[in-house]
C-alpha cells in the first residue's frame, strides 16, 4: 500500500503543488493550513509521515514535532522552514525529526528524503520468518523491526534516524567513522558535510542508552568521530 503523507504548510500554493507532486509519485497525500486542520487530519486518519512547516499561524512546528513524537512514535517527520538557521535545524532533531530542509526545496529531492526516511523507519522492510540481529552489550537491535531491546527486556524508543546510524556503528565495530562518513552512510550523497546532525543523534542515542543502564556504547574519538565500543554477534532472530 502506499504511503499516507500528511502536508502542513501555511502557504496554500505550497500546499497544492505538494500535495499534486506528491501523489504523482504515488503517494496518498492529505494537507493542512494551520494547527486546528493538523489536529482534524490526526483525528481523521492514520499517516506514515508527516512533512511539517515550522511557521504556522497558530503553532509553531517544533511544539508539534514534540507532540507528535511523543503520542505518535511511529510517525516520520520531515521539517521545513524558511529559517535556514543551523539552530532550528539542532532543535527540531532534538525534538525527533527524521529530517529537515530548508525552503525553498526541489520537490523531487522532498521525494528522495521521503523515501529515504520511510525506508530507514522500516516500512519498506520485507517479511521474513528468520533474520540476522545484532547483539551488544546485552543489547539486541533487529533491523527488521527497527527496534533495540535492553538486557531487562525493555525497548528502547529509537527514532528511524537513530536506529540507522546506531546499525551503521554496528556494522563496524570499532571503527572510528568521521561524521561525514557516517553522514554519507545514512543519509547518503546529499547530505552536507557541515550538517551537526549527527552530532544531535549522537547525544540522542547515548542518552537512551544511557537511561537503559549503559553509558559506553559510543565514544568521542578526538579529530577523528565516533566508535562503538563494544564487542558485536551476529545472531538469528524470529519474527
Amino acid at each position: 500500500m502506499a504511503a499516507s503523507i500528511l502536508v502542513v504548510d501555511d502557504d496554500p500554493e505550497i500546499r497544492r503543488l505538494l500535495s499534486r507532486f506528491l501523489s504523482e509519485q504515488g503517494f496518498r497525500v492529505s494537507a493542512a493550513g494551520s494547527r486546528v486542520e493538523f489536529d482534524a487530519r490526526m483525528a481523521d486518519g492514520l499517516f506514515d509521515l508527516v512533512i511539517l512547516d515550522v511557521m504556522l499561524p497558530d503553532g509553531s512546528g517544533l511544539d508539534i514535532c514534540r507532540s507528535l513524537r511523543g503520542n505518535n512514535p511511529g510517525i516520520c517527520i520531515i521539517l521545513v522552514t524558511a529559517l535556514k538557521e543551523e539552530v532550528d535545524r539542532i532543535v527540531g532533531l532534538e525534538l525527533g525529526a527524521d529530517d529537515y530542509m530548508g525552503k525553498p526545496f526541489s520537490p523531487r529531492e522532498l521525494v528522495a528524503r521521503i523515501r529515504a526516511v520511510l525506508r530507514r523507519s522500516g516500512d519498506s522492510a520485507p517479511v521474513a520468518t528468520t533474520r540476522e540481529c545484532y547483539r551488544f552489550s546485552g543489547f539486541v537491535a533487529d533491523p527488521t523491526a527497527r527496534t533495540v531491546t535492553a538486557p531487562g527486556g525493555e525497548m528502547l524508543d529509537l527514532t528511524g534516524a537513530e536506529f540507522q546510524l546506531l546499525q551503521a556503528l554496528l556494522d563496524r565495530p570499532g571503527r572510528i567513522l568521521s561524521r561525514e562518513q557516517l553522514l554519507d552512510f545514512t543519509q547518503g550523497r546529499d547530505a552536507s558535510v557541515v550538517d551537526r546532525s549527527i552530532d544531535v543523534l549522537i547525544s540522542r542515542i547515548r542518552r537512551k542508552f544511557r537511561d537503559a543502564g549503559d553509558d559506553g556504547i559510543v565514544k568521542t574519538v578526538r579529530n577523528g568521530g565516533y566508535q562503538l565500543s563494544t564487542r558485536v554477534e551476529r545472531i538469528e532472530g524470529v519474527s
